[in-house]
């Protein structure tokens, strides 16, 4: 009879499973039959997507918790429908391609990474694997266009260097009397080169005297931080790359102590103390990125993605930094402000 039945059935492994009764051949006859169809295939092969994450600085970081966000407001949970595996050179830019290196060694479905530094160790390390990335100038040397960038990279771009004429004609509204600017730079960010002299040109057309000074590395620094206020500038701008992003509650806090107007490109400057931040929200910036990822891991070929570039830029100013320094923004600059922080 039916319920007398005692079933035994192979399992992989050769583990033998016994099922007895009705109950059991109804089990046994389902369990063989989901096994050969289509539908348990695909469950069996459906694979969680692996996102490698190349973190130029610390993970703490606010855009990146921007990022973040962004993809959990497309619906990914980490650990549930995505796998992100990071590797972090802590603003150490030096290290950047050993770890695109070890990320591209991974079975990844796309790789996401910042900065030019970052871009460059990415592109070294993989022909084959897509990648996302945010770049604060153009990634022109990168693609065919910015409509239909072609090949494996594409991503999001800040435009950083283009502001460089705005930045500085605002910080001469903010400083009466100004002749004279320090420039804080990385030259191991190339774009930064590009947007050096982009200041230089605006200065001298300015009538402003500019000068340069380097830092390749967090210890440069301190160095370059002294042989600039040595130099006695009335005012600094600090162009962004990774390195300087990293930095920057402690370049905030330097500007401060040695009493120089500094203009950056990022708020978060203004928001740690600085005078004065003018460019595109970094952190809107990282949330937008997730929907690049997004699209990559759907399976969209990044060639065919068009580099974003931003189309509102923000001004911040920091009263309280004003005052210490003794500067009365004029109410034209004060009304162009985004925020003003006081």
């Amino acid at each position: 009879m039916l319920g007398m039945l005692h079933c035994r059935y192979r399992m992989a492994g050769g583990r033998e499973l016994h099922m007895k009764g009705a109950l059991g051949a109804i089990l046994l006859w389902v369990a063989t039959a989901m096994v050969g169809s289509p539908l348990a295939a695909e469950a069996q092969s459906a694979k969680i997507p692996r996102l490698g994450w190349l973190q130029s600085n610390a993970p703490t970081t606010s855009y990146y918790q921007s990022f973040y966000q962004g993809l959990h407001e497309l619906g990914y949970a980490e650990g549930r429908n995505i796998e992100i595996i990071t590797r972090s050179a802590n603003g150490n830019p030096d290290r950047l391609p050993e770890l695109a290196k070890e990320l591209a060694r991974l079975d990844l479905d796309a790789l996401f990474a910042t900065g030019d530094q970052g871009l460059r160790a990415a592109k070294a390390a993989t022909t084959t694997i897509p990648i996302v990335v945010i770049v604060c100038d153009s990634l022109d040397s990168f693609i065919a266009s910015l409509a239909r960038p072609g090949g494996k990279a594409t991503g999001l771009t800040c435009i950083s260097s283009e502001l460089a004429g705005k930045r500085l004609q605002m910080l001469k509204e903010l400083v009466p009397g100004l002749s004279q600017i320090a420039v804080l730079y990385n030259p191991a960010d190339q774009n930064k080169l590009a947007e050096l002299t982009q200041l230089q040109v605006a200065a001298q057309s300015m009538g402003l005297s500019m000068r340069g000074f380097e830092a390749r590395s967090v210890q440069d620094i301190d160095g370059a931080f002294d042989a600039l206020t040595t130099s006695r500038p009335q005012a600094l701008i600090i162009l962004s790359d990774l390195l300087m992003v990293s930095q920057t509650r402690r370049l905030a806090e330097m500007a401060q102590r040695a009493k120089l107007p500094a203009m950056f490109g990022f708020r978060e400057f203004a928001d740690a103390g600085g005078l004065v931040s003018y460019g595109a929200s970094l952190n809107e910036t990282a949330r937008r990125a997730a929907s690049y990822v997004d699209r990559v891991l759907r399976g969209t070929d990044p060639g065919d993605l068009p580099v974003e570039q931003p189309t509102k830029f923000e001004l911040v100013i920091n009263l309280k930094a004003a005052k210490a320094l003794g500067l009365a923004p004029p109410a034209s600059v004060l009304t162009l402000a985004d925020d003003v922080i006081e």
